[in-house]
């Protein structure tokens, strides 16, 4: 996904000269067609992420779009002061890019988990948060924020993901994409871990011959309310799913749409548990121990069902 997003830079910033590039000290196998393209508007300030922050805010005073890159918890907890009073606080067209989202980094260990940075990045007035979950997504959601004037976070995985657009997708900041039909059970899943969830809707189909309708959420704030009820509203039960946080995230979002609009439906979120995963492994091996792979999703949507 990383090299989605390089390329989709490439092409904003050779049409927008205005566009400076931040990076704090990494990336650079990712970011070197940025760095070669456009070097008088490429600046690696070093590992030091907060004062990151605070050049882009003062760049984009003067009138530049910035847009800020680092591993996704290093720039979200280093520099959150940063990001809510240079940034949010002026509504400054700063962009801030977190690579690695969830346990993309897991063998790293905890330092490098980022599960709570759609949570803390939402909270903050003014700022816009994306999580696509494969190319076509990371791109538009690119897209998106260049062409929006004030902040915005994006969430974006290391690791590959397939690409499951379809001609008719038009992006639509808010909204949601059927990535598979289904009139039984709505699926909603946010960020690279939408491969699972095709993997469940085949469970689903296969042992209790019910539809899933899976649906990958590349914004997470803000969420489209009008467009989830129209979608929701025909649905058996509605899940979320998310390498996050059960707090602060998607599956926070939706449950506040359900408790403001009063929609009669079961919901059933899954998540990362509220607590540290002090497990060191491969990024499956640790959505195992958090209860997200795809048999154990599979297990409890079909229990769930079981007690409608």
């Amino acid at each position: 996904m990383r090299n989605d997003f390089t390329k989709q830079v490439n092409i904003e910033m050779k049409k927008n000269k205005n566009i400076i590039f931040l990076t704090g000290d990494l990336g650079f196998n990712a970011l070197e067609s940025i760095r070669t393209n456009f070097p008088d508007r490429f600046i690696n300030v070093g590992v030091a992420e907060a004062n990151m922050i605070g050049i882009a805010a003062g760049l984009a005073l003067t009138g530049k779009k910035v847009i800020t890159y680092s591993i996704a918890p290093f720039i979200t907890l280093r520099a959150y002061e940063q990001i809510r009073n240079d940034i949010c606080y002026q509504n400054l067209d700063v962009k801030v890019v977190g690579t690695g989202g969830g346990f993309n980094y897991s063998t790293h260990g905890l330092s490098h988990h980022s599960i709570e940075d759609l949570a803390i990045m939402s909270v903050m007035p003014n700022m816009e948060v994306f999580s696509p979950s494969y190319s076509w997504e990371a791109k538009e959601s690119i897209r998106a924020m260049i062409k929006s004037k004030g902040p915005a976070y994006i969430r974006l995985g290391k690791n590959p993901a397939l690409d499951y657009s379809k001609p008719d997708f038009k992006f639509v900041v808010g909204q949601g994409y059927i990535i598979k039909p289904g009139k039984d059970i709505l699926l909603m899943i946010t960020g690279n871990i939408l491969d699972y969830g095709v993997t469940i809707a085949n469970i689903i189909k296969e042992e209790v011959g019910l539809n899933i309708c899976l649906v990958s959420m590349p914004s997470i704030k803000p969420i489209d309310e009008e467009w989830f009820l129209k979608v929701a509203k025909n649905m058996k039960m509605v899940a979320t799913m998310e390498e996050h946080s059960l707090h602060g995230g998607l599956a926070s979002k939706i449950s506040m749409i359900f408790s403001q609009s009063g929609l009669n439906k079961k919901f059933l979120p899954f998540g990362i548990p509220d607590r540290f995963i002090k497990d060191v492994g491969n990024r499956d091996f640790l959505l195992k121990k958090s209860g997200l792979d795809p048999e154990t999703v599979s297990k409890k949507i079909i229990q769930c069902l079981k007690n409608i």
